[in-house]
């Protein structure tokens, strides 16, 4: 049964400006912050990674959202979202992935949410409603 309102390509287009928008006001904020990447590149050396993959969180935070929100790439985009929420759930909210929050909801659902929703757009791609439709 199609409903008068359906457009796959509609839902598509949210998902890819609501992801690439939240996802990019994090990327802004670590860019203007006075301490940078500093925080992040500590965590990667205190788990014996070089300090510099501390810049791939501006890939997945500023231009993938970018790629996402205009509808370039987006698969490629999707997919750097992802890897940088399996770094950022691996190195800052790893002993929080079995854990409920005080509301009672999932410690990480906003990572989770992130990562699960890069997957997703992953998997449907940018829809019409883009620069460059995949």
């Amino acid at each position: 049964m199609a409903y008068p309102l359906q457009s796959d390509d509609t839902g598509k287009l949210i998902l890819r400006l609501m992801l690439g928008v939240l996802m990019l006001l994090h990327g802004i904020a670590k860019a203007t912050n006075p301490e940078g990447l500093a925080g992040i590149s500590g965590m990667l050396v205190k788990h014996g990674l070089p300090g510099f993959i501390a810049y791939g969180a501006y890939i997945g935070e500023i231009l993938a959202p970018l790629m996402l929100i205009l509808g370039v790439f987006t698969r490629i985009g999707a997919l750097i979202i992802v890897v940088n929420m399996l770094f950022a759930i691996g190195l800052a909210h790893a002993n929080d992935i079995f854990m409920l929050g005080k509301q009672g909801g999932w410690a990480i659902e906003l990572q989770g949410f992130y990562l699960f929703t890069g997957f997703a757009l992953y998997f449907l791609g940018s829809g019409k409603f883009a620069v460059k439709p995949d």
